[in-house]
């Protein structure tokens, strides 16, 4: 079993040896210190014994025995503090054989000196003297021992600093070899390692040498980079994998857009599934491809449109029965489905697509063209190999199925949308020509056979009041023309319906002479174009009346925006009772204007004016109508291009 320390144990141990030889080497150097301290206090101390004694010396001249004795007790202390030292300070002696030697004699040399200065007579100065420079001397020699003491620990100091640089050095270079061997060598490897792994190299691998934590990080590199790997590779099939969906299906897209795109272009059906069969042959990738139109009871198929077909297929499928082929089946009570047909050169498909099989053809694709549960016809696709259409080709044919099916029933509505507004254009001219010109045609015609009359009898007043009403008739019948011109032709340019107004107002001043004005109040939401030209319609006819009826010499336009859309004319003439009218009279236009307002959910007023002579006919929108702008679009078109003279 593999016991060896990891790096953490390794550093810790280091670290340890480093922080015991530090304090090893700093106690040593605070020890050695120490003793020189106190060495160097105690060479003072005795330096001092040899100035006290000198002092003491010269005191027994002069001063008195209490005086000496108090020195004779300093010296002892002085001398005892040599003998145990003071760490305090530091003071001690560095003692040894020497030493010890020394300090005896001066301690003999003091004992016998304070004896004689006891005895009794005193000794004369000189010999005093004598004796306290021998004491000197044994001081000097106690000095000199402590001073080879402090000079030996001095030099061990010296020495143990020379080791300690000695040992920094050779623990520095041992420290930056252990570190490149343990932390740099392998952090380098690591790095060169992910410097590869970041160029793409992800099969890049580190030897696991140890087991400590780089092993184990190198270990863990391994296994991340052979996950990488892995997952590159994964990542890299799966990408691959979804750049060919992809690009799938924006070709089903770029088919869809295709189909759609047709449909907005397309003038005519031909044109429609002539361009049909091109893009769904292209998507399909087949042989041929064909486009059945079926009447209302799905027993008839008719041939629009086919692509790659033979002429005598064609020829003979131009119109098929249901039933007669696998092709233009009748449907069920179910909905019609795709159904992908396999043929064979004998079997149950022998009779009934021998023209296929002559042709070369293997398998046919049948999908229904239909729209809300109604088949309207059948888009069939033949391939010259045998097929099987995966599920994302029969959606997308599907798809294209019901686009086709959804345009050509947009063209068969947009094609009765057409009829109905030729319709609806004719009514309104008819209704037109017979509230103005017919009725005025009407009343030349009795005037004829009035004049008629007249010239028959001789009566020459009859004959000329006929013929001035004839003139007035005539005239009347041409201003109902230019105005019947003026009135199919305006159409809205823009949103706004103010220059419209503008211009109908011009136009009625410029041909009757009477003085119009215009007045637009407040600010709301634009109006529909076909609920502009519905507005126009009845203002135009409200004009028509002032200058049938009204006689006015003066005409007012009121609009209001906000809070919803309210029209007002209002003409300065003689005026008219509603009531006075008779419900099936339509001579003043009411009828007209009524059915107007009714098709735009407006509401028609027509009142006396107030105050004053005249007629006011009021318009109101409703609220919706000011607010929600309709998409519509007027489907009239001028059927009168031409102006009178």
């Amino acid at each position: 079993m593999n016991t060896r320390p990891s790096l953490s144990t390794k550093l810790q141990a280091l670290g340890i040896i480093f922080l015991l030889v530090a304090l090893a080497s700093i106690g040593f150097t605070l020890w050695i210190t120490w003793r020189l301290e106190g060495g160097a206090a105690a060479v003072n101390e005795a330096g001092r014994l040899r100035m006290n004694m000198m002092r003491m010396v010269l005191a027994r001249q002069h001063e008195s025995p209490e005086a000496l004795l108090a020195r004779t007790q300093r010296f002892d202390e002085s001398l005892e503090l040599l003998r145990v030292g003071d760490p305090s300070r530091p003071l001690f002696v560095p003692w040894n054989d020497e030493a010890r030697a020394h300090y005896a004699e001066v301690h003999g040399a003091w004992t016998a000196l304070k004896g004689d200065w006891q005895k009794q007579p005193m000794i004369d100065g000189a010999q005093s003297l004598a004796r306290a420079d021998r004491f000197a001397a044994s001081v000097d020699q106690f000095v000199e021992s402590i001073e080879t003491q402090i000079a030996r620990l001095t030099a061990a100091l010296h020495l143990f600093q020379l080791f300690m640089v000695a040992l920094a050095i050779g623990s520095a270079v041992a420290f930056i070899a252990l570190s490149y061997l343990l932390v740099l060598n392998p952090v380098s490897r690591l790095q060169v390692a992910l410097s590869r792994v970041r160029q793409g190299d992800l099969a890049t691998r580190i030897e696991v040498d140890s087991t400590d934590e780089f092993g184990q990080l190198n270990a863990g590199f391994n296994l991340m980079t052979h996950a990488l790997q892995s997952s590159h590779e994964d990542l890299e099939q799966k990408v691959r994998e979804k750049t060919m969906s992809i690009e799938v299906q924006n070709q089903r897209l770029a088919a869809l857009y295709a189909v759609s795109a047709l449909a907005g272009e397309a003038t005519d059906l031909q044109m429609l599934t002539q361009g049909f069969i091109q893009e769904i042959k292209k998507v399909a990738a087949c042989d041929a491809a064909v486009v059945r139109w079926s009447d209302e009871t799905n027993e008839r198929y008719m041939m629009l449109a086919s692509e790659g077909m033979p002429e005598a297929i064609q020829d003979e499928e131009q119109c098929l029965m249901a039933g007669s082929c696998e092709c233009g089946q009748s449907q069920g009570a179910g909905p019609a489905a795709m159904r992908v047909i396999s043929l064979v050169p004998k079997g149950s498909y022998e009779k009934g697509l021998s023209h296929c099989l002559q042709a070369g053809f293997r398998t046919v694709v049948s999908i229904p063209v239909q729209l809300q549960q109604r088949v309207l016809g059948e888009v069939d696709l033949f391939f010259r190999t045998h097929e099987a259409l995966s599920d994302g080709m029969r959606d997308l044919l599907t798809t294209m199925a019901h686009h086709l099916a959804n345009s050509m029933e947009s063209m068969r509505v947009t094609a009765l949308e057409r009829e109905a507004a030729v319709a609806q254009e004719r009514s309104l001219i008819a209704r037109e020509l017979h509230d103005s010109i017919a009725q005025s045609l009407a009343f030349l015609k009795i005037q004829t056979h009035l004049l008629r009359d007249a010239v028959s009898r001789k009566d020459d007043g009859a004959r000329n009041r006929t013929m001035d009403e004839l003139e007035i008739g005539v005239q009347e019948c041409y201003n109902d023309v230019r105005e019947l011109l003026v009135h199919f032709r305006t159409r809205t340019q823009d949103e706004d319906i103010e220059d419209a107004l503008r211009s109908t107002l011009s136009k009625f001043e410029h041909q009757t002479g009477v003085a119009t004005t215009l007045s637009m109040h407040g600010h709301g939401y634009p109006l529909a174009p076909d609920v502009q030209i519905q507005v126009l319609h009845i203002v135009q006819e409200a004009l028509s009346n002032v200058r049938k009826h009204a006689g006015a010499t003066r005409v007012d336009l009121l609009v209001q925006r906000h809070p919803f859309w309210r029209f007002e004319v209002l003409d300065n003439g003689c005026g008219f009772q509603l009531e006075d009218v008779p419900p099936d009279s339509l001579h003043v236009g009411l009828g007209i204007m009524k059915e107007r307002a009714e098709r735009i959910g407006a509401r028609l007023d027509v009142h006396p004016r107030m105050p004053g002579p005249g007629t006011s006919v009021v318009v109101h929108l409703p609220l919706a109508a000011s607010q929600t702008p309709s998409t519509k679009r007027e489907l009239a078109t001028p059927l009168i291009s031409h102006d009178l003279p």
